[in-house]
């Protein structure tokens, strides 16, 4: 679809409001695909890189996450990388899994498949970008290991690109000269009575 922005070729773009993900592929268009985002509290903005990306990943929840919803400790197992969840159909990443890094560390966010299609298009997850498994498996194949992430914001964030019908980060239109009124002359003196001095005139 079509999409002008000032992104590279190969860049992600996230629009979290929109519950939009675009793959910008450079020649004006982009790939665009409904994703779930994160619910109130759990929202995030800002630039990353893809630092890996993994088919059918185990699932490693932050120990924040364990302590909000205990009961996810019934389908954990000890991992090769710690107590998680193996890859899967039942996995919550889905079938595909992005990792998203910044400055060198870990973000914890992810880009990923779901078991829960019917919550794209919705603020529902914790913090992860979230998409259909086919969605998840085509962007996989599209994206490179150290691509650009954008996910955009409010205001001054939304100018790192430009998207179809947003006005956040386009350049200001230049705006129309102040239009000068002319000047209204002065009334004629009034003619005497039964005299028109204005024969063409009729009623505004």
């Amino acid at each position: 679809m079509p999409y002008p922005t000032r992104e590279p070729a190969g860049t992600i773009v996230i629009d979290p409001r929109r519950h939009y993900l675009y793959f910008v592929n450079g020649d004006g268009t982009a790939m665009r695909y409904g994703v779930g985002v994160g619910r109130q509290g759990f929202a995030w903005k800002g630039v990353a890189t893809i630092n890996s990306k993994q088919e059918w990943p185990d699932w490693y929840p932050p120990k924040e996450m364990l302590e909000r919803q205990p009961e996810l400790m019934k389908v954990m197992k000890e991992l090769r990388s710690g107590v998680g969840m193996p890859g899967g159909p039942r996995n919550p990443l889905g079938a595909r899994a992005l990792y998203l890094w910044q400055n060198n560390k870990d973000t914890l966010y992810r880009i990923h498949g779901t078991t829960e299609p019917w919550t794209i298009g919705t603020n529902a997850s914790s913090g992860c970008i979230r998409m259909i498994n086919q969605d998840a498996i085509d962007l996989y194949g599209r994206v490179n290991v150290g691509a650009r992430v954008v996910v955009l914001g409010s205001g001054a964030a939304n100018e790192i690109a430009i998207g179809p019908d947003s006005s956040a980060g386009r350049r200001p239109q230049p705006q129309p000269a102040p239009q000068v009124q002319p000047t209204v002359a002065a009334p004629a003196p009034r003619a005497p009575l039964n005299i028109n001095p204005y024969p063409m005139d009729r009623t505004w």
